[in-house]
């Protein structure tokens, strides 16, 4: 995203997008690459309300939370496009909040990989993270990227 400083992300998240709602899907290469033909669509401040329930010392990643909300919502997949965005303006909201703070540093994205779209990139998220007891490692030698270690042991039941 781009010019954060400009946008009201709490409007974004509040904001009627028509969601939740299923969606059935006709291209067959994605019926393929997920599994079925019902993708879910989750509202942003469904994200968020996820994202506040990761108590201190856990985490989530992008693909729990999608596949939490599949199942919740009887579809075969959540839709991955709309999922990255929402979590990172709920990010950006609580970033710009005072009070009801949303732990978004604690979501992370496939095989633990830090976040760099949200508010301070990865090095506030890393910061973050290791102040909660993470250890935080890097992997490439000019694509650079943080990944927390052993992410799987402490990732947290969203059922």
């Amino acid at each position: 995203m781009a010019n954060e400083d400009k946008k009201d992300f709490n409007a974004m998240l509040h904001k009627d997008t028509g969601m939740p709602k299923v969606q059935i899907v006709t291209d067959e290469k994605t019926i393929q690459k997920y599994g079925g033909s019902r993708m879910y669509f989750a509202p942003p401040l469904y994200y968020d309300e996820v994202m506040k329930r990761i108590p201190e010392g856990r985490l989530t990643t992008v693909g729990e939370i999608r596949s939490y909300f599949a199942e919740n919502g009887h579809a075969d997949f959540t839709d991955p496009i709309t999922a990255g965005i929402f979590v990172s303006i709920a990010a950006w909201a609580s970033y710009q909040r005072t009070e009801d703070i949303t732990p978004y540093w604690r979501t992370l994205k496939a095989n633990g990989e830090l976040n760099p779209k949200y508010p301070g990139g990865v090095e506030a998220q890393k910061e973050k993270l290791e102040a909660e007891g993470h250890s935080v490692g890097q992997k490439g030698r000019t694509n650079i990227k943080y990944y927390v270690k052993d992410f799987e042991k402490v990732l947290y039941p969203l059922t």
